[in-house]
């Protein structure tokens, strides 16, 4: 019983602290161990898509990029619940709300199992025809078929491995969703030369490893939230689904969902603009330009994850200069790495690339995209940010409209109307000017709340 209590005040003092401790060392605090997880996810996905295109080959290459519809599609539905259901819970632990955030952590179990299963069947039964509308061709199809059969088995799984490591973060432990990633990671790379370089188990070893590698990590989340003295845990009578908790984490939930929905749908668009104009090589490009890309991305995304309990915490205890004070050095410190990103692309495409494959065709057209692609990427760094901080404090529908406007205000148009006039060239130029265009569009969004605030502050 002592240790209990013990451990229920040390919950409970890490959980206040968020609106206590300098925002500085919160945010570096809660960030890095995102960071961390998030950058070594990325470097999986380099070193899974390299021992793919070095082993299986090119069009293996393209028929991963594929299925990123797919994986942005099941990304959207767990994010409608895991981000929804962390924010509802950090604003909860911010207005000291506890038996909330309690309920609201069962009920995320449950959708999670929900959301799942109907995903899975549903994309099961129709497989094919899906791969054939995303952008796939005879020669791509069985690659992307074999991987999405295994991932697609083990939806529930995934969605509720993510799901838990956004609750961890929301519940004061950035450090156990920081270990949760890593150890998926390490586990993942193992699997992957295991399956994929020691037994030639193919693209489809490359999916097992995934499933695998989340399934071992979600058990130690689970066991992690059974243990009765945290504040947060499993427990009895939480887990049916209450009307008011699956409103809010939905209507938190559903800016994420909609911008990977958007995603999915600007990627599926985007792989049959490449297959139009310059064939299953350029599909392949592209695949290796967004791996790029989201290595540095996710960066970014560790950043807005910090951020994420902070600003809801002190957006729920109404106070505002710590909430701004996270908002402004979450900015600096994104575009301070996407800037680097920028820099390296431009000087070392083709060395890029060639971690990739050694196919020389695939090499030039990648190496073109990939500098493409990250002319202006240091202004989107701000743009994501911002985004996230609307959807920390319940501004669903402002933070909706800057999800929307990259992709399918910007990029949408623009990768229609490129290619017209510049072709191949044209599908790649397309994402940068949206890049732009939606920073621009950001900025006003964000003086208008400033302004909002200052008011507020009185």
């Amino acid at each position: 019983m002592d240790k209990n209590i013990q451990n229920n005040t040390q919950n409970n003092q890490a959980t206040l602290a968020l609106g206590t401790e300098p925002v500085g060392k919160l945010l570096l605090q809660y960030a890095m161990p995102a960071i961390v997880a998030m950058t070594a996810s990325s470097l999986y996905n380099i070193i899974d898509r390299a021992f793919i295109g070095q082993v299986v080959g090119a069009e293996a290459i393209a028929g991963l990029g594929i299925t990123f519809p797919f994986m942005n599609l099941s990304a959207a539905f767990g994010a409608a619940v895991g981000v929804g259901a962390s924010t509802c819970i950090s604003v909860k632990l911010g207005q000291r709300d506890y038996a909330t955030a309690e309920r609201l952590l069962g009920n995320t179990v449950t959708l999670n199992l929900i959301v799942g299963a109907v995903f899975m069947a549903v994309c099961l039964l129709f497989l094919d025809p899906i791969l054939r509308f995303f952008g796939a061709s005879d020669v791509t199809l069985p690659y992307a078929r074999e991987f999405m059969q295994v991932i697609l088995l083990g939806n529930m799984i995934t969605h509720m491995y993510f799901g838990m490591n956004a609750v961890l973060r929301a519940a004061g432990k950035p450090r156990h969703a920081m270990y949760a990633t890593l150890f998926t990671v390490g586990m993942n790379i193992l699997l992957v030369i295991a399956f994929v370089w020691w037994l030639r188990w193919g693209i489809r070893g490359a999916a097992l490893a995934t499933i695998a590698s989340q399934s071992m990590a979600l058990c130690w989340q689970l066991w992690l939230f059974s243990d009765k003295s945290e504040l947060l845990h499993l427990k009895r009578g939480i887990y049916r689904l209450k009307r008011d908790l699956v409103k809010n984490i939905i209507s938190i939930g559903i800016s994420p969902f909609l911008m990977n929905l958007t995603s999915c749908v600007i990627v599926i668009f985007m792989n049959n603009q490449f297959v139009r104009y310059g064939g299953d090589m350029a599909v392949g490009a592209y695949s290796i330009a967004n791996s790029v890309v989201m290595v540095f991305f996710m960066f970014v995304i560790g950043i807005t994850q910090g951020m994420q309990p902070i600003v809801g915490y002190n957006y729920g205890a109404q106070r505002y200069d710590r909430m701004l004070k996270c908002l402004w050095l979450a900015i600096a410190a994104a575009t301070t790495i996407l800037a680097v990103g920028w820099l390296l692309a431009m000087l070392f495409p083709s060395q890029i690339a060639r971690i990739f494959t050694t196919d020389d065709t695939l090499i030039r057209l990648s190496s073109r995209g990939i500098r493409v692609n990250m002319v202006v990427f240091f202004v989107v760094g701000s743009q994501a940010v911002i985004t996230n901080f609307f959807q920390c404090i319940g501004k669903v529908k402002i933070s909706i409209f800057l999800s929307l406007s990259r992709q399918l205000l910007m990029l949408l148009p623009m990768a229609i109307a490129f290619p017209m006039f510049w072709g191949l060239d044209g599908v790649w130029y397309s994402m940068p000017a949206s890049d732009f265009a939606s920073f621009a569009m950001t900025i006003p969004m964000l003086w208008w709340y400033l302004k909002k605030v200052k008011k507020l502050k009185g």
